[in-house]
């Protein structure tokens, strides 16, 4: 895929701009999956080791062949305001927490390679999360708490 500037495009092409915004978040990251199911069996790469990386670098990180590179080779999340691949243009535009983003692109939780599919359904669990899910595993610590306290006095 060849890239050129929006100005050089204009003098062959009528080229119509979006504004930023238009996908709701939920709507970016399904999009994300999407493209990532389109070749369910491609390798990507994770990135290396994020937490030992200093906080103020960590925006920095990038990876050939990341889940976040496929997302920046579609045209309709780049003109949803995708800015670059690395994660902090992730973070920024999936709008995603440190540890989100740790659970799907880091190396220690993921391995060095990750298949395109399976990456996939962990965005889009991060995109539709199972509160019933969530509601019975607070369920269960609550209703556990009173015994581990009992058996710890």
């Amino acid at each position: 895929m060849e890239h050129k500037p929006v100005e050089k495009l204009r003098s062959v092409a009528e080229v119509h701009e979006l504004s930023q915004g238009f996908l709701s978040r939920r709507e970016r990251l399904e999009r994300w999956a999407e493209v990532l199911e389109r070749q369910p069996k491609r390798r990507l790469r994770s990135l290396g080791e994020i937490e030992f990386v200093p906080k103020d670098k960590r925006p920095e990180l990038r990876s050939d062949e990341s889940p976040i590179t496929v997302a920046f080779e579609d045209p309709v999340l780049r003109a949803a305001g995708l800015k670059g691949d690395t994660l902090g243009d992730a973070m920024e535009f999936f709008e995603l927490s440190e540890g989100a983003s740790h659970r799907l692109l880091c190396s220690c939780m993921n391995g060095w390679s990750m298949e395109a599919g399976t990456t996939a359904r962990k965005v889009h669990r991060i995109a539709n999360p199972d509160h019933r899910l969530m509601l019975l595993t607070t369920a269960g610590l609550l209703t556990a708490a009173p015994a581990v306290f009992y058996l710890l006095s």
